[in-house]
């Protein structure tokens, strides 16, 4: 048994609850997806093409044209982010724009923005690390363990 204890409601609490599902408007779940599907994917297709232009014109190789594309679209999203044109994109496209480079590099250049009143050290930088920090140890420990899962493979033949 639970250690918490379920709030019984009243019978005015259930009426409520009850008259407010029936009024709560429905969430348009399949074309949320679908946008989410197209704004993702319209995110890759630019990263792809980036990719495409160091690979042509600055003679990359697949390898190598990696590391740049990411920055470039880092760039773009925290300038989009910057003139206020990322977070329409992002209303329209929810999840599609979470899951991608893009969405991080949105919400380190949202929080600086919304805390640089507060000053640059204490305000910008403290409260940008407070979202990146997170997301940074998580990967860390996950490349971490990936890493020991992939020695482990190794070391039992290599599977």
């Amino acid at each position: 048994m639970s250690s918490k204890k379920k709030k019984k409601l009243t019978p005015q609490q259930q009426e409520y609850q009850k008259f407010a599902h029936a009024r709560e408007p429905k969430r348009p779940v399949l074309a949320n997806c679908v946008r989410a599907f197209l704004v993702g994917g319209i995110i890759c297709t630019l990263g792809q093409g980036i990719q495409w232009v160091f690979i042509t014109y600055f003679n990359f190789n697949e390898k190598t044209a990696g590391a740049p594309t990411v920055a470039v679209l880092i760039f773009i999203s925290a300038l989009l982010t910057s003139l206020g044109v990322y977070d329409h994109i992002a209303q329209w496209g929810g999840a599609g724009t979470a899951v991608p480079v893009t969405g991080f590099a949105n919400t380190i250049t949202s929080a600086a923005l919304e805390h640089k009143t507060e000053g640059y050290v204490l305000g910008v930088g403290g409260n940008m690390f407070k979202i990146a920090g997170p997301v940074i140890v998580y990967g860390v420990f996950s490349a971490f363990v990936v890493s020991i899962i992939s020695v482990i493979i190794k070391a039992l033949g290599g599977m």
